[in-house]
């Protein structure tokens, strides 16, 4: 019984995890310009008073900027609709709804190469993901099958996952680090000019949440395709 619990998960949940990944980091790399405006973001500068007013608990009203690898929306206050610029590998991001004392020159995009390379983790790993479920799935295929039976194939498949892997959280970690800088800057400069300051406060958005899931769910895969779990358990 155990066996089978084991060949069941090999088999059927490390592709969903697979596909978790995929989707959490496609839709982490596209926000917050392509799809989900407003609700996931790898920055956000957000109406506060807890740098100016520390203690302060009153809503304020003001502008809102979301910025992602691929661009940024933002609103001029809370009631305003989200304009968002056009998506881009070299983002620009429209700090024109801030005053003239707000720090913005920290927000910028991260380095041109960061982008691109995300896109080429996510082309790797699309490829990963069908190489990777067709060999789990082989034994249904019939002589169809027989292509994802040879170790070369199997091997390929491997070093993409791995490509994909190491590729994609490099790039991450670049971005993070990025923006984890630009928020503190921005935060540091606004408290700098006391109850003056503009009442605003950048934060590390959820999107890295997102991304972090999704990569400890890929490397499950990974480990797996590495170690012929699932070659062996269709044996």
């Amino acid at each position: 019984m155990l066996a089978d619990i084991s060949k069941g998960t090999i088999l059927y949940f490390t592709p969903v995890l697979m596909l978790t990944a995929l989707l959490l980091s496609l839709f982490s790399y596209l926000a917050p310009t392509a799809m989900l405006h407003g609700q996931v973001a790898l920055l956000t500068v957000t109406p506060s008073s807890a740098l100016t007013q520390p203690g302060s608990t009153k809503a304020v009203d003001g502008p809102s900027i979301f910025l992602g690898p691929l661009g940024s929306c933002s609103r001029p206050n809370n009631e305003a609709g989200l304009t968002c610029m056009p998506s881009s590998i070299s983002p620009i991001y429209n700090t024109s709804v801030f005053t003239s004392n707000t720090p913005s020159s920290v927000i910028s995009a991260p380095p041109e190469g960061a982008p691109a390379f995300i896109a080429i983790s996510l082309v790797f790993s699309v490829i990963f993901f069908v190489m990777f479920t067709a060999i789990s799935f082989r034994h249904l295929m019939g002589k169809a099958g027989a292509i994802w039976e040879k170790p070369m194939v199997q091997r390929v498949s491997a070093w993409i996952g791995i490509f994909a892997f190491l590729i994609g959280l490099g790039s991450t970690l670049i971005i993070f680090m990025w923006f984890g800088k630009a928020a503190d800057d921005f935060n540091q400069s606004i408290q700098g000019q006391g109850s003056n300051g503009p009442q605003l406060i950048a934060t590390i958005g959820n999107a890295f949440t997102m991304i972090w899931v999704a990569y400890a769910f890929f490397a499950i895969p990974v480990v797996v395709s590495l170690a012929k779990f699932h070659v062996l358990a269709t044996k």
